[in-house]
């Protein structure tokens, strides 16, 4: 297996495995929801679930992968202000709470990193 194939096998397992947790445990994710966005946040969670999903499913097929990968980049950007929310809001909690909320903040530019370059290698 090349560096290649593991990088996009696993990109569409964490897609996967994050969309399967929206739908499964939506609690924590609702309250990631900027209270801007019109309707339900829990609403919210489950659309950003199926969008994981759909990704994860593209990405694992050869003829959608590129698209799928480039819009994982796009949900991943999309997605970082829940992101700054968390940390916001976390900005009091214990140390270890607070730490990874301001942690996951960097991450987020990897992630789309990792999804654009599935999508070079998709062709």
């Amino acid at each position: 297996m090349t560096d290649s194939s593991r990088a996009t096998r696993r990109l569409a397992a964490l897609m996967a495995g994050m969309g399967t947790l929206h739908m499964i445990a939506p609690k924590p994710f609702d309250a990631l929801i900027p209270e801007r966005l019109p309707g339900r946040p829990r609403t919210w969670t489950y659309l950003s679930g199926v969008a994981e999903l759909a990704c994860g499913a593209a990405i694992a097929h050869p003829r959608t992968r590129k698209a799928g990968a480039l819009a994982t980049a796009g949900l991943m950007a999309a997605v970082f202000p829940a992101n700054i929310k968390m940390a916001y809001d976390w900005r009091h909690r214990p140390l270890p709470l607070r730490a990874a909320a301001y942690g996951r903040l960097p991450f987020q530019a990897p992630l789309i990193g990792w999804a654009l370059h599935v999508a070079r290698k998709s062709g």
